[in-house]
């Protein structure tokens, strides 16, 4: 059962940063003008940035290949994006809650990132 939980988790984390990352070339406008609405800078940068990362680390992951560092890189990455995309301080009412709403599911898929590089990492000790 825990090869099977392990086998499941790593491929719905793998999934839920492919489409994304794939998502920021096809919807480019979206992003940039989402990017925009938060003040960041180096938008066109961080944008290729974000999606190549996204892409490689999930493929990463997704192929059971580089694991820990993959999944490293990822839980970095969603810290900067909940202090820069979902700054819930910012916003009242409904967009408010909405950034907060995403701040807080975001720790939960950090959490999930930071628990499957510790178990790669446990078990490439077994071995």
């Amino acid at each position: 059962m825990e090869k099977y939980s392990i086998i499941a988790g790593r491929s719905l984390l793998g999934l839920y940063f492919l489409l994304p990352g794939i998502m920021k070339f096809v919807s480019w406008d979206m992003h940039v003008a989402l990017m925009e609405k938060h003040g960041m800078i180096f938008i066109p940068f961080l944008l290729v940035a974000a999606g190549i990362t996204q892409i490689v680390a999930s493929l990463s992951i997704l192929a059971n290949r580089f694991v820990a560092p993959a999944a490293f890189v990822l839980a970095a990455m969603v810290v900067v994006i909940n202090i820069c995309l979902h700054d819930f301080w910012n916003y009242s009412g409904v967009e408010g809650a909405h950034e907060m709403q995403n701040f807080v599911k975001n720790l939960g898929i950090l959490g999930g990132l930071l628990v499957l590089a510790s178990f790669d990492l446990v078990s490439e000790k077994r071995q």
